[in-house]
């Protein structure tokens, strides 16, 4: 048997700007963190002559044509070619898909790493992050953005520039080992209880971007900025600005689309930031899914946002991407 994990995945600045109809004209940057959060998925010989996958639901098809899940059907079809292999495929994650953390992404990382090591084919992580950008914008056109494949390919707290030719460069964000435990002791996670896809939220602002909507453009051009101060806070020990930086991100990303916020996700976030936190943002598309917050009083913000219904997931950040773990 064969065991891969992959990590999910926070923003912590310049969410948006991976889409290729803005990075191909103006260039995008973004800071990601890789988290102790996982997709996992098992491969290995199965009795029966046949494909075999289970996920929330199980499949048993003849042939990889057959296959209804399409990240499946694709990666199978690209590592396999021509060959109908035998193989039994499960997948499952430490987190509900649908909530922010780039669960998609994470899993079709982990999905190729699989298949390539079924196949005792060596891969590096750039050459994964590419093919499972391929799958998954390429081949199946979803309307998304290439950070959660490159996080979950590298792990850890990295800086992400995706050029106009698309090709993407990713390098380590510069942090004192002191900076980085603070950073990771004072951000904190929870979860609304809203689960979506992200897929309607950013074909919107894809659309708008390839109109050449102005003020999506410019909204885009602001948060790209913003994640270069948030590179430049961090790098320069200053927590607090930083922290200044995510609730600017905040308040222009509900810009971008209606769908992004609600009244109940507003009520939220005033909460938290009358009760400890110092800073917050929806993670991903928005709509629902994950609050990341920046804590100066970790007990109180706990305390209020489990009184107001939320579900608080601990993590740390993981610095070793999508690998082989059996």
């Amino acid at each position: 048997m064969i065991i891969v994990r992959s990590p999910l995945r926070i923003t912590l600045g310049g969410g948006g700007t991976d889409l290729a109809s803005y990075y191909r004209k103006y260039g995008g940057f973004l800071i990601s963190a890789a988290i102790d959060k996982y997709v996992y998925i098992t491969v290995q010989h199965p009795f029966k002559q046949l494909i075999n996958l289970k996920y929330s639901e199980i499949e048993s098809v003849t042939s990889i044509e057959k296959i209804k899940h399409p990240i499946f059907r694709e990666s199978l079809k690209y590592v396999f070619g021509n060959e109908e292999p035998v193989i039994e495929i499960v997948s499952f994650a430490d987190i509900p898909a649908g909530t922010g953390l780039g669960s998609s992404g994470s899993f079709t990382t982990a999905l190729l790493k699989a298949l390539h090591t079924y196949k005792k084919n060596l891969i590096h992580p750039q050459e994964l992050a590419e093919q499972a950008c391929e799958i998954e914008l390429d081949r199946l056109k979803e309307p998304i953005g290439k950070q959660d494949q490159y996080i979950a390919s590298y792990g850890g707290v990295t800086c992400f520039e995706f050029n106009k030719d698309d090709t993407v460069h990713g390098y380590p964000l510069r942090l004192s080992r002191e900076i980085l435990y603070d950073l990771e002791d004072n951000l904190m996670l929870f979860f609304t209880g809203f689960s979506r896809t992200a897929s309607s939220i950013l074909k919107e602002q894809n659309d708008k971007s390839n109109q050449n909507n102005n003020a999506m453009i410019e909204n885009l051009h602001f948060i790209k900025g913003l994640a270069l101060k948030s590179k430049e806070a961090l790098e320069g020990r200053d927590l607090k600005k930083f922290a200044e930086l995510m609730n600017v991100h905040w308040e222009y990303k509900k810009k971008r689309s209606p769908m992004m916020s609600n009244g109940t996700i507003d009520n939220w976030y005033k909460t938290a930031l009358q009760n400890g936190a110092l800073a917050g943002k929806l993670i991903g598309a928005g709509g629902g899914g994950f609050f990341l917050f920046y804590a100066k009083d970790k007990v109180r913000l706990r305390h209020a946002m489990i009184q107001s219904g939320l579900e608080e997931v601990r993590f740390k950040f993981d610095f070793e991407g999508t690998k082989v773990i059996i």
